[in-house]
């Protein structure tokens, strides 16, 4: 892409969009797949002095600072915010602090030792910021908001005072790459809880934290570091509020691996009898799920059921990996049922019965069949799926 055709898109005055989108990438962390690719949203903030918030994930430094030059010097810039030390948003401040040799960096205190760790910026470079400090540009001030855990120590927002824009790195993001503004994009509700699932779930008393330090201020804007900008913020701080305190509905995930179809049978009438008890119901097949769809999934859920074959006597390991996924992100999950099929023995029970127990979901029942549920076994079904309904319908 040639530097000289790139173009920032402007605000509110003075204040731009400079970031780049990754059309191409399909993987994050080596572990979330990105169907929509994502952005890396960097802004430059052009007043008596010149503030760049957030920078571009490693490789897009050209296209940065080719959209910085469609506005001004890029050897202008004064402060380069870091609001956040990762790669995909401070990858390129090596770039920019040696196109810009007055530039300081402004970051939390954590912020700077990660800094000097990631990417060799001295201390003679870092003003450290803490809770509640300020930085006057001229017309324009700067607020700084420490918000640590979400999802990384250092991390912090920064508030535009008078125009009340909230920049806020991950927080309020959604790996898409398309579109500037939320209204833009269709399904951003969905794109949003997907994102929440798989970064923030797991800090969600830190969410929580912040959230109530944000409510004390006038958001006109939320312009997050990776997906579109919210210029009716209201929306998703709702649905971020709602998530944050772990709120579900009357849903129940099945998760679910099927060998040779015997499982996969299992799921429809375990699944049938949840939905005649007016329960929603989301199936995954784990052959073939999508890690973030899961993560979206789990975020509302007031139950999941893991249902899997025994492969050499163990759980298969893609029902073991779903297991320690819940876990991983201390989903809010109540309840949960184990179905496991067998053909001459299986320890898979016990195995998911440990991880559920470590993640603090309690499990409802546990259920053994070999291969085909005879009489007995399907009406052991039939009161475990009402019983589960019963929990999750009284909440």
């Amino acid at each position: 892409m040639s530097t000289s055709s790139l173009r920032s898109f402007e605000l509110v005055k003075d204040v731009y969009w400079v970031g780049a989108r990754d059309v191409s990438r399909r993987l994050f962390d080596s572990l979330i797949p990105l169907p929509l690719g994502t952005s890396y949203n960097s802004y430059l903030i052009v007043d008596e002095s010149i503030a760049l918030i957030d920078t571009v994930n490693p490789g897009f430094e050209d296209e940065l600072i080719g959209r910085i030059r469609s506005v001004t010097d890029p050897s202008r810039i004064d402060y380069v915010i870091m609001n956040h030390a990762e790669p995909d948003h401070a990858g390129a401040i090596p770039a920019v602090l040696s196109i810009a040799p007055r530039a300081k960096l402004v970051t939390t205190s954590t912020g700077a030792r990660m800094a000097k760790l990631f990417y060799k910026v001295p201390e003679n470079r870092v003003q450290v910021v803490k809770d509640g400090d300020s930085i006057t540009l001229g017309k324009r001030v700067l607020k700084f908001i420490e918000a640590p855990m979400l999802h990384w120590p250092e991390t912090m927002f920064t508030y535009l005072l008078e125009d009340k824009i909230l920049f806020t790195c991950d927080f309020f993001g959604a790996h898409v790459a398309q579109g500037l503004w939320s209204e833009d994009v269709d399904g951003i509700a969905t794109h949003a809880q997907r994102y929440f699932g798989e970064i923030m779930m797991p800090f969600r008393a830190n969410a929580l934290s912040a959230l109530k330090k944000i409510s004390e201020l006038e958001v006109n804007m939320i312009a997050p570091s990776h997906g579109p900008i919210y210029r009716e913020p209201k929306e998703i701080i709702d649905r971020y509020w709602k998530w944050a305190r772990g709120e579900v509905e009357k849903k129940v995930v099945i998760a679910y691996v099927s060998m040779w179809g015997y499982t996969r049978n299992i799921v429809k009438l375990f699944s049938d009898e949840l939905a005649s008890e007016g329960i929603n119901v989301v199936l995954h097949d784990l052959v073939v799920a999508d890690l973030g769809d899961l993560a979206k999934d789990l975020v509302d859920s007031s139950a999941v059921v893991i249902a899997t074959p025994t492969v050499i006597t163990q759980a298969h390991p893609l029902a073991l990996q779903f297991a320690y996924l819940a876990k991983l992100l201390r989903a809010p999950t109540k309840y949960a049922v184990v179905i496991v099929l067998y053909a001459w023995g299986s320890n898979a029970d016990k195995q998911l019965e440990e991880v559920l127990k470590d993640a603090k979901i309690e499990l409802v029942g546990s259920i053994k069949i070999n291969v085909v549920p005879d009489v007995q076994a399907a009406n052991n079904l039939k009161v475990l799926a009402k019983e589960l309904a019963k929990r999750v319908m009284s909440g």
